[in-house]
C-alpha cells in the first residue's frame, strides 16, 4: 500500500514561517525571498491538502483552525529537525528559548538561573522578554513564563503553576518611614505601570482599603521603571513580591503593609503535546525553585492586624487548556 505523497517541504516551510510571524512580509524577509513567493507556497500548500489553511482579507489573512493545528505541529517538527541536524554536526548541547516577564527575568529567574546551568551544562537557555500572550504557532519559543488567573487556560498549551502571586505598597525608607499609615501613604504620589494600571484598586480590594483618589499619579511603561522610580523616591508603587524581593532583602525598598496573596500565579507555558527533555528539565528546575522562594513579608490589613499569606507553593499541577 502506497503512502501519500507528502506536500513539498518548501510549501510547509513557508506556511510555518507565515503561521509564526502573523504575515507574508516577515515570513519572506526570514526565508530570504520575495512577499509573492510565500503567497505562492501558502496557496499550493492548500491546493495540496484539499483545506484551507487561512482566511480573511489579503492584507490581513488568520489562521483557520485547521491552519493553527498545522502550523503547532510543524513548529515542533522543524525545532526536531534543527536539533537533529545540530546533532549530526557534533553540538550536543540543545538551546531552548523562554520567553519571559521583563521584571520578572532581571528580579527573580536571571539570579536563579546559574543553578540550573550548573545542574544542565548541556542545556543552553536564551531568555527574550515579553508580556504579551504567546501563541507557540506564531511564536518560536519553546516556552514561556506569564502571570495568569484561575480562569485562564489558552489553547493547546501545558500550564504548569510555579509561584504564587503576591503584592503590596513599596516605597524608598525615606518616603515610606515606620509606623506610616496607610491615610499618610494616600496622600503621596501613586506609581503604576502600563502594563497593571489597575494595581492599586486591586490591591485595595485585596485588603479591604478605600483609598481616596491620588493626589498625583505617574505611569511607567514597564515594571521595572515603576520599580526604580519607587526606589529613588518618586512615589509609592503597588509592586508583585517576586519582582521586588531583592531590593527590599537590599534596603533599597520598604513594604510598609507587607503583601498580600492574589489569586493569579506565575505559570510555566509549553506547547501541548511537544515532547522535550530539555524544556521538561526546565519546567522541573521552575516548580523546585518556586517551592523553595522566600515567603513574603506578611500583609498588615487597614486596623494593622497581620494577614498571613500561606508558605512557598508545593508541587505544581499541570492544567491542559
Amino acid at each position: 500500500m502506497s503512502r501519500p505523497v507528502p506536500p513539498p517541504l518548501n510549501s510547509l516551510r513557508a506556511f510555518e514561517a507565515f503561521a509564526r510571524h502573523g504575515g507574508m512580509t516577515a515570513a519572506a524577509a526570514e526565508l530570504c525571498v520575495t512577499h509573492g513567493a510565500v503567497s505562492r507556497q501558502v496557496a499550493a500548500l492548500q491546493a495540496h491538502l484539499g483545506v484551507a489553511l487561512v482566511t480573511g482579507p489579503r492584507h490581513r489573512l488568520s489562521l483557520t483552525p485547521a491552519g493553527a493545528a498545522l502550523a503547532a505541529s510543524l513548529s515542533g517538527a522543524f525545532a526536531a529537525i534543527t536539533d537533529a541536524v545540530a546533532s549530526a554536526r557534533g553540538d550536543a548541547r540543545r538551546e531552548i528559548e523562554i520567553s519571559c516577564l521583563g521584571t520578572f527575568a532581571l528580579k527573580w529567574l536571571i539570579p536563579r538561573l546559574p543553578g540550573f546551568v550548573a545542574a544542565h551544562p548541556d542545556i543552553r537557555v536564551r531568555v527574550s522578554e515579553s508580556w504579551a500572550a504567546i501563541d507557540f504557532a506564531r511564536d518560536r519559543v519553546d516556552g514561556a513564563i506569564r502571570i495568569l488567573n484561575p480562569d485562564q487556560a489558552p489553547a493547546r498549551q501545558e500550564i504548569t503553576p510555579f509561584l504564587p502571586q503576591f503584592q503590596g505598597p513599596v516605597g524608598a525608607p525615606t518616603v515610606t518611614p515606620p509606623g506610616i499609615t496607610i491615610e499618610a501613604m494616600g496622600r503621596l504620589p501613586r506609581l503604576h505601570a502600563a502594563t497593571f494600571r489597575e494595581s492599586w484598586s486591586v490591591w485595595g480590594e485585596l485588603v479591604g482599603v478605600g483609598l481616596p483618589p491620588a493626589p498625583l499619579e505617574r505611569e511607567f511603561q514597564h515594571n521595572n521603571s515603576m520599580i526604580e522610580a519607587a526606589v529613588a523616591g518618586m512615589g509609592v508603587a503597588i509592586a508583585p513580591w517576586a519582582f521586588v524581593a531583592p531590593d527590599i532583602a537590599g534596603g533599597r525598598l520598604v513594604a510598609p503593609f507587607g503583601f498580600a496573596e492574589r489569586p493569579s500565579r506565575f505559570v510555566f507555558l509549553r506547547p501541548e503535546r511537544r515532547p522535550d527533555a530539555s524544556v521538561d528539565a526546565f519546567r522541573d528546575w521552575l516548580v523546585a525553585e518556586g517551592a523553595v522562594s522566600p515567603s513574603p513579608i506578611p500583609s498588615t490589613g487597614p486596623a494593622g492586624g497581620t494577614r498571613p499569606g500561606p508558605g512557598p507553593v508545593g508541587p505544581a499541577s499541570i492544567v491542559r487548556g
